[in-house]
């Protein structure tokens, strides 16, 4: 009897094994608003942060892909971050003041820039690398 509690027991522990193996780790895709590669440089700097273990912004689909921590970061911590530099998310927008600091090909919001050259990966610019 006391073989049967023991081997139930050990059971009862290897099914929950699992749970705690689960990985921490997972991969968020954000909605991120720029234009340029000074602006894929801001985003990704932003998030060269503890938890995060990597951070790479495509400018031409604005697709942020991000693959965290999900014990020492939250999806809701990157958006707050990437804002912090001027960035509006899907989810949060950056202040006012902070995004009116951005240079001025780095303005999203309501400038025309089809006259300025970005050939996707932010390595090609008008007046800056």
């Amino acid at each position: 009897m006391k073989t049967n509690f023991s081997l139930v027991l050990f059971i009862s522990f290897l099914l929950s094994v699992p749970s705690f193996a689960q990985s921490k780790v997972t991969t968020a895709h954000i909605k991120v608003f720029g234009n340029c590669g000074m602006c894929k440089s801001r985003i990704e700097k932003v998030l060269d942060h503890s938890g995060i273990k990597l951070a790479k912004w495509n400018t031409k689909t604005k697709d942020l892909e991000v693959v965290y921590n999900k014990k020492k970061i939250s999806e809701q911590q990157i958006h707050e971050l990437v804002a912090s530099v001027g960035h509006d998310t899907d989810k949060v927008k950056a202040k006012d003041e902070v995004y009116a600091k951005l240079p001025f090909c780095c303005l999203y919001r309501d400038h025309d820039h089809s006259g300025i050259h970005d050939d996707g990966e932010g390595k090609k610019h008008d007046n800056h690398q």
